[in-house]
């Protein structure tokens, strides 16, 4: 049966296609390419002629370098990137995403599924289903895809054997019921030679079911976004002049008309529209997909990053919730470091505050963990630095999605979904307490704050740390000190010195350094805290000012001739792990307050420029 491009009018069908290496996902999407006639003429002539140096056909036309279409990936003969395709039959348009097989490209392959409406899984008839399979299913699961189709590929080099292709469907039916997904259509097929693609195969005479294009066209991909409730994330605030203030954003899901109640979340504050601005005038009413101007009939505190919703049907608004991650990122998730979290336009600071338990893709059995690793999955808590507007991923994708990024590097790192919140928003302010911080400084005649002391082991943070502390004393003020041998002995002694302790170990010293602040105290915090990102943590938990970073700043071998303990020593015997300046790293402050050098000064010395800084800064 002939087919060509359909009207623009069409509907549109996006998918993935993924499965493990070598299973035949470029061959099949050039074979959609070419028989759907989406290929010009130069195009088929080009790679004719790039199949007889670069193909895997011994010279025959190789339909795979119709996607693969980097040098690299052709020299090594695989694909490496994710490619969004673009074909029409006279059923339905469609947008393919070829994503990568390896392991290591499992979070490529978390970008084309997280738009896609459908998946099809192609496994190889002689292998059957893989650890890859799995682990592409359930990711595509995770991300909201309900309708999975398996493509049983290379049928022709299983002799179109129907027990090769029931044993693979029927392990896979099964995989996916444990995924909740009950929806799977499985096909077997040749992406090589065509059969079950666009036409059926004569070679399956036992197969009656449909071919892969007629699974796609038929697909039912309608959602209920207009018939949802109405939710507009915020990405600007449209401010031409005096006379105007406007809301300009994408409608996620549902109906917005003149005269609808709407509040913006997470602040809760209602009113009514008055207006639908777009380029080419006013609408009556516009639906989920169109980008509009929201005008408001009252004017209320609206920043990008918040959500315009039905004020009948408001999202959630939490700082705290549960959902499941995907670590993307070579450098492993440490729980308790600050991250920066994106939903839509909104960003907050957040934490994994329990990584609950991870995920064995492959058998779904969850495991106990403290980290995770690259391409690993996991159920977590998150706590942020304020709360965000959302709904459950499950019921909205374009509100429940969330990526989280290294603050430091601007990398993205991960990418998950919100399951449901752990508290409301309306419950977050903190009891006002009658007797406040200030009126404690007050009293003790003196501005609380922190002295960060932070270096390698020897460098001389404590000798420094409680010479400061004499002087203070001395002067009849009112401070504590907070260091290795108060705290690892009891606050901490559950703690190791893994990076993942490390980070819990900063995080406590730095919220027990703020409670003191809170009482008014001038805390001494003497720690190797070797993460800028945690130092970075605990001068945010208090207000500006109130944190002084103090580098004691001593060359690595003049600390190991110091070498109170004998640490170094044992280091280089391989007797201790993990530390800092041997084989675990130490990240200088790059704009420390204060910066003491301790092989060039006495500490006496170094003590008293502390006590300036103090005085100078109105402290004391």
């Amino acid at each position: 049966m002939a087919r060509g491009p359909g009207p623009e009018g069409q509907d549109l069908l996006r998918f993935i296609t993924c499965g493990g290496v070598d299973d035949g996902k470029s061959t099949l999407i050039g074979r959609l390419l070419f028989d759907s006639r989406q290929i010009f003429e130069d195009q088929l002539a080009a790679v004719d002629a790039d199949s007889k140096t670069a193909g895997s056909r011994d010279g025959a036309r190789d339909l795979a370098l119709l996607v693969d279409g980097l040098q690299a990936e052709r020299e090594q003969g695989i694909t490496i990137d994710v490619a969004y395709r673009f074909f029409s039959t006279g059923g339905r348009r469609f947008i393919v995403a070829d994503t990568p097989g390896h392991e290591q490209y499992t979070r490529n392959m978390a970008t084309g599924a997280s738009t896609a409406d459908l998946a099809v899984i192609l496994v190889d008839a002689r292998k059957g289903v893989l650890t890859q399979t799995r682990r592409h299913s359930f990711i595509a699961a995770l991300l909201g895809v309900r309708r999975m189709v398996l493509a049983v590929n290379k049928m022709d080099l299983a002799g179109w054997d129907e027990t090769v292709f029931k044993t693979a469907a029927a392990a896979y039916r099964d995989f996916a019921g444990g995924l909740g997904v009950d929806d799977v259509t499985c096909i077997p097929v040749s992406a090589l030679t065509g059969a079950n693609v666009f036409e059926a195969g004569a070679e399956t005479p036992w197969y009656r079911g449909p071919t892969l294009i007629d699974a796609l066209e038929t697909a039912d991909v309608s959602t209920d976004i207009a018939r949802r409730p109405f939710r507009m994330p915020v990405q600007w605030v449209n401010r031409p002049g005096p006379d105007f203030r406007g809301y300009s954003g994408a409608i996620a899901t549902g109906v917005l008309r003149p005269g609808d109640a709407v509040v913006a979340c997470p602040s809760g504050r209602r009113t009514t529209v008055a207006r639908i601005v777009t380029f080419d005038g006013d609408l009556p009413a516009a639906v989920a997909g169109q980008s509009v101007t929201v005008v408001l009939a009252d004017e209320i505190d609206i920043a990008r990053g918040d959500i315009l919703a039905d004020a009948r049907n408001p999202p959630d608004s939490t700082d705290q919730f549960a959902g499941h991650l995907l670590w993307m990122h070579d450098e492993p998730l440490l729980p308790e470091r600050q991250y920066l979290l994106k939903i839509g336009a909104a960003r907050a600071t957040a934490q994994v505050t329990d990584l609950r338990y991870k995920i064995n893709v492959n058998t779904m059995e969850h495991i106990a963990s403290r980290t995770l690793e690259l391409n690993e999955v996991a159920c977590c808590n998150f706590a942020l630095d304020r709360p965000i507007a959302f709904d459950p991923y499950a019921e909205a994708r374009e509100t429940g999605g969330f990526i989280l990024i290294d603050r430091f590097t601007n990398a993205t790192v991960g990418a998950g979904t919100i399951d449901f919140g752990l508290r409301r928003a309306a419950n977050l302010a903190r009891h006002e307490m009658a007797l406040d911080k200030a009126l404690r400084a007050r009293q003790k005649s003196q501005r609380p704050c922190v002295l960060w002391f932070t270096g390698l082991s020897g460098s001389g943070k404590s000798a420094t740390a409680n010479l400061v502390e004499g002087k203070l004393a001395a002067l009849g003020r009112h401070s504590y000190l907070l260091d290795g041998d108060n705290v690892r002995h009891g606050l901490n002694r559950d703690l190791g010195f893994k990076d993942v302790d490390r980070v819990e170990n900063i995080r406590r010293v730095a919220e027990v350094s703020r409670l003191f602040v809170d009482a008014g105290l001038i805390v001494l915090a003497s720690f190797i805290s070797p993460f800028r990102d945690e130092r970075r943590m605990a001068r945010e938990l208090v207000e500006d000012g109130e944190f002084i970073e103090i580098f004691v700043d001593a060359p690595l071998e003049v600390c190991e001739r110091r070498d109170p303990k004998g640490l170094y020593r044992k280091a280089r015997a391989g007797e201790i792990e993990n530390f800092t300046g041997i084989d675990s790293d130490y990240e200088p402050p790059e704009n420390a307050e204060i910066v003491l050098k301790t092989a060039e000064h006495s500490a006496e010395a170094l003590a008293d420029r502390v006590i300036a800084h103090l005085k100078d800064g109105g402290y004391l």
